[in-house]
C-alpha cells in the first residue's frame, strides 16, 4: 500500500511512470533515510509526540534495518525507501512520519548521502595529490618540452607538469569544501516546505545528525532541492575537468609522435587487426567519463529552469542524474591512482634535435644578460632559427617561483593541507 493511499488504485502505467527509477536509486539513500528516521523519532519522543516505550522498540529495529542497508541486503518492495521502512517497522511504523513530509525526508537523505560521498571523494583526491606531488619531486630535474598551440615553445619538466595538476586539485578542493558547506544545513522538519503545527525541535535533530546548522526558513529548505545538487555537480565538474585534462595529456604524451611517457602494459589494450597496438584506453575512458560529469550541471539547470518555489515532481528526475555521479568520479580517481605511479617517463627527450628550438628564449635571455636589448636579441635568435643555424648548449637558469628550477612543491603541499583541514575530521 502507498503511504499516501486514499482508497483508490492508479492505472499501473501511471505507477510505473511516476515511480521511475526510485526503487533502485533509493537503495543508495536507504542507510541515510533510516538514520534520519532514528533522529526524528528520538526528537518526537523528547517533545512528547512518541511514547518512550515505542521509541525503545523502534530504535533497535531501525538500527537492524540500517545495518541491512549498509551491507547491501536491504530491498525495496513498496513505492520507495520511505514506504518500505514504515512497512518493515510494523504497526509502530505508522507513528514515525509525524511532522515530516517525503519532501524533507528526501532533502535530508540527499544531504546525508552527499556529505558521506564528498568525504570519500576528498580522501581519494588527497591520495592523488600525494602521488602527483611525489612524482613531481622525483622528476623535478627531468626536462620535457613545453608547448603552446601544440608547437614547441620552451623547456618544461615532468616535475612542473605533474605539479601543475597537483595545484589544480587545490582549486578543486575549494569547490568541494563549498559543496560540503552547502550540504551542512539540516532541512528536516520543514515538512512539505511550510513547517508543521507539531511542536518539533529542529535544533535537536540538527544536533543528532551532526549538521553544523539547520536551514532556518522552511521554504528555503525545500528550495535547497536542486540548488544543492547543482552546487555539488559544479564542484565535481571542476574536479572532472582537472582529471580529464590530465588523462588527455597522458594519451597524447604516450603516442609514438610524442613518446614522453610509457604506460604500463597492464593499462593498455590491443587491436583486433593491428598487432602492434597498445592503446591508452584507460585514460581515454577517464576522459569520456569526466566529460559526462562536466555536462551534469547543465542538465540539472535545465530541469530547474523556471520552477517557482515549492516542491514539484520534476525534482525526482534529478536523482537519476545526481546519485550516479559519485561512483563515476570515484572510479576515475581509483584508476588514475593505479595507473600514474607506474607510468614511465623518457629522461632523454631534450637531447633530440627536434626540441632545440625550445631553448630559443634561453638564448635570448643569455644575450640580454650580456647587454643586448631584448628586441634585438629576439630578432637575432629568430634569424638564426630561420637560417637553420640556431643551437643552444648553455645551462638553464630558472630560479623564480613556479619555474622549472623552483617548483614550489612545499608551498603547494601547504596550501592543499590547509584546505584539507577545513573538512571536519581531517
Amino acid at each position: 500500500m502507498k503511504i499516501w493511499d486514499k482508497g483508490f488504485d492508479n492505472d499501473p502505467r501511471i505507477d510505473a511512470f511516476t515511480v521511475g527509477q526510485d526503487r533502485e536509486l533509493d537503495l543508495l539513500l536507504a542507510p541515510y533515510d533510516i538514520e534520519g528516521t532514528m533522529a526524528h523519532i528520538t526528537m518526537l519522543s523528547e517533545v512528547g509526540l512518541l511514547p518512550s516505550e515505542d521509541l525503545a522498540q523502534l530504535l533497535p529495529a531501525l538500527e537492524k534495518l540500517r545495518q541491512e542497508a549498509l551491507e547491501g541486503k536491504f530491498e525495496i518492495h513498496g513505492e520507495d525507501v520511505h514506504s518500505e521502512v514504515e512497512a518493515r517497522l510494523g504497526p509502530l511504523g505508522k507513528k514515525v512520519h509525524t511532522g515530516r513530509s517525503r519532501n524533507d525526508q528526501v532533502a535530508l537523505d540527499l544531504k546525508l548521502f552527499t556529505r558521506a560521498r564528498i568525504r570519500t571523494t576528498v580522501e581519494k583526491v588527497q591520495q592523488l595529490f600525494n602521488v602527483l606531488l611525489q612524482r613531481a619531486d622525483d622528476l623535478k630535474d627531468v626536462l620535457m618540452p613545453g608547448y603552446t598551440h601544440l608547437q614547441v615553445a620552451m623547456p618544461s619538466s615532468f616535475g612542473l607538469w605533474l605539479g601543475a595538476y597537483a595545484e589544480c586539485l587545490c582549486d578543486d578542493l575549494v569547490q568541494l569544501k563549498a559543496a560540503w558547506d552547502i550540504n551542512g544545513r539540516n532541512p528536516l522538519g520543514s515538512a512539505a516546505g511550510y513547517g508543521s503545527s507539531a511542536p518539533l525541535n529542529r535544533k535537536r535533530t540538527t544536533e543528532l545528525l551532526d549538521f553544523p546548522s539547520l536551514a532556518w526558513n522552511s521554504i528555503y529548505a525545500q528550495m535547497g532541492r536542486g540548488r544543492t545538487e547543482l552546487a555539488v555537480a559544479n564542484a565535481y565538474a571542476s574536479l572532472a575537468a582537472t582529471l580529464g585534462r590530465l588523462a588527455t595529456d597522458c594519451c597524447l604524451f604516450s603516442s609514438q609522435n610524442f613518446g614522453f611517457v610509457h604506460l604500463p602494459d597492464a593499462f593498455t589494450t590491443g587491436s583486433s587487426i593491428m598487432p602492434q597496438k597498445k592503446n591508452p584506453d584507460v585514460f581515454e575512458l577517464v576522459r569520456a567519463h569526466c566529460n559526462r560529469l562536466q555536462g551534469i550541471p547543465a542538465d540539472i539547470r535545465q530541469i530547474l529552469t523556471n520552477l517557482p518555489c515549492g516542491y514539484f515532481r520534476d525534482m525526482q528526475v534529478l536523482k537519476e542524474l545526481y546519485l550516479p555521479l559519485f561512483d563515476r568520479m570515484d572510479s576515475c580517481l581509483d584508476i588514475l591512482l593505479l595507473a600514474l605511479p607506474g607510468m614511465e617517463i623518457n629522461p632523454d627527450l631534450m637531447q633530440q634535435p627536434l626540441y632545440q628550438q625550445a631553448f630559443c628564449v634561453e638564448e635570448v635571455n643569455r644575450l640580454v644578460a650580456t647587454g643586448v636589448p631584448f628586441r634585438d636579441a629576439y630578432r637575432q635568435v629568430g634569424q638564426a632559427v630561420q637560417n637553420g643555424t640556431f643551437h643552444f648548449s648553455g645551462e638553464l637558469h630558472h630560479t623564480h617561483e613556479g619555474s622549472i628550477g623552483n617548483l614550489c612543491l612545499p608551498q603547494i603541499r601547504e596550501r592543499f593541507q590547509s584546505l584539507l583541514e577545513q573538512f571536519p575530521g581531517k
